[in-house]
């Protein structure tokens, strides 16, 4: 009979295996025999445990210890969720019970019996790492509580808005706006049925009066055709009066106005609707024709307001850092209408400075949002509650670890002592968190 020698076998293997870390190299316990039949060592003696016919003897030795070297692999996964708290410990004591099997079934070369010391030292684990499962089961449930919140806070923003906008006649900013709104409706993460159906149904009853508004209003422009010419006849009127106009910034705006209202006012007879139409390009064409020629005689006057720009933006950003939220807020608004005064300045130039102001009120926005939450009495109380549950837990335990110990229970007080242990630090970071409301 000609033996294999493990040690040629493990020789091809570049890098420890899983079972080798745990165990050693499990290719000293098993040969080959002349027939092909792999044997594996053991206490009580070898132990056939299959042949691979048609494979050199080599090949046939590293096929089964294969075989143990997933199921070591497996062991020591196992044993390291387990340590991590990654794995629930009713989960974690039926993967024993399968390991248990997996190896005692096992035909496979490698130190069987390390392989089942290993299994049996699970499970002490499991037990050793509960309190770590549990911490970090409770820190889940508190982060999905503060992420259902913030997803109330969000979705009552969006519903808000849209029941503000029910009433508005800027029929095509309107809509868009509500468009949009949808958009981030159904972008929003989903809470619970409930909760979901009574944002929608505040929503969509928003978006329903609206719609239904905009198209009474059209349909009724479209009754009577006379009503849309002479609505376009007192806005073409009106934009030829200010085609003259030198005061830039104001007509151009109500120009704006003027098209959105043209827009507005809908479909009249094609041919009246032509000539209106020609009437007031011509009067707005001329308009802005005569502004950019202007502008171009300005290059002097933005230089000038360039410099404003420069001089206000650093009281601006002087605001930053404050204390007090509210001065902050009411200096910013004041300096804003400064800003909003200063005349026309360069494009690029503009993007930048209003980059740098926006960067100081969204500083402003964040600490008023953050000022909320530490005033928001449904958070403090919240908060208030989790620290009286973890107090009383603690008291609970402690009481336990008492009695126990009355009883000469040494083992049951001391367990019910490391979990008052464990719920102090939790108690500790919850009590931080209220005094946050103070």
């Amino acid at each position: 009979m000609t033996d294999i020698n493990p040690t040629t076998l493990a020789q091809t293997h570049s890098t420890p295996s899983a079972a080798s870390a745990l165990i050693g190299d499990p290719s000293q316990f098993g040969r080959v025999a002349e027939d092909g039949t792999v044997f594996v060592r053991t206490a009580d003696g070898e132990k056939p445990v299959g042949s691979y016919p048609g494979k050199s003897a080599e090949e046939a030795l590293a096929y089964f210890v294969r075989k143990f070297e997933a199921l070591a692999s497996e062991v020591a996964l196992t044993a390291a969720r387990v340590t991590s708290g990654a794995m629930v410990p009713q989960d974690a004591y039926e993967a024993v019970k399968k390991l248990r099997h997996q190896v005692s079934e096992l035909n496979g070369v490698g130190d069987l019996a390390a392989l089942a010391l290993s299994v049996e030292q699970i499970e002490p684990l499991i037990e050793g790492h509960r309190e770590a499962y549990e911490a970090k089961k409770a820190a889940e449930t508190l982060a999905k509580a503060a992420r259902r919140e913030q997803i109330l806070v969000e979705k009552e923003k969006i519903v808000a808005e849209a029941e503000s906008l029910a009433l508005s006649e800027s029929w095509k900013v309107t809509g868009d706006r509500l468009k949009a709104l949808l958009d981030e409706w159904k972008a929003a993460p989903r809470l619970d049925k409930k909760s979901d159906a009574d944002f929608w149904k505040r929503f969509s009853g928003s978006r329903n009066k609206f719609d239904k508004r905009r198209r009474t209003h059209f349909a009724a422009l479209e009754v009577t055709a006379s009503v849309v010419s002479d609505a376009k006849s007192v806005i073409v009127a009106e934009a030829e009066k200010l085609a003259t106009s030198t005061d830039w910034v104001a007509t151009a705006r109500r120009f704006k106005v003027l098209m959105d209202q043209w827009k507005a006012a809908g479909r009249g007879k094609k041919s009246d609707d032509a000539k209106l139409w020609a009437r007031f390009k011509a009067a707005q064409d001329q308009f802005f024709t005569t502004k950019s020629a202007d502008l171009e005689k300005r290059e002097v006057s933005m230089g000038t307001n360039l410099a404003k720009r420069e001089e206000l933006i650093l009281q601006i950003e002087a605001i930053l850092p404050f204390t007090d939220v509210k001065v902050a807020k009411a200096a910013f608004r004041e300096l804003m209408n400064s800003w909003v005064k200063i005349g026309i300045t360069h494009r690029d130039k503009r993007a930048a400075f209003d980059a740098r102001v926006a960067k100081v009120e969204e500083e402003i926005k964040t600490a008023e949002a953050e000022l909320w939450r530490k005033t928001d009495p449904a958070a403090k109380a919240r908060a208030t509650e989790v620290v009286a549950q973890l107090s009383e837990s603690i008291e609970n335990y402690k009481k336990v670890a008492a009695k126990a110990t009355a009883a000469g229970n040494e083992k049951k007080a001391k367990e019910a002592l490391e979990s008052a242990e464990a719920r102090v630090a939790w108690l500790d970071e919850a009590q931080k968190h209220l005094a946050e409301f103070n």
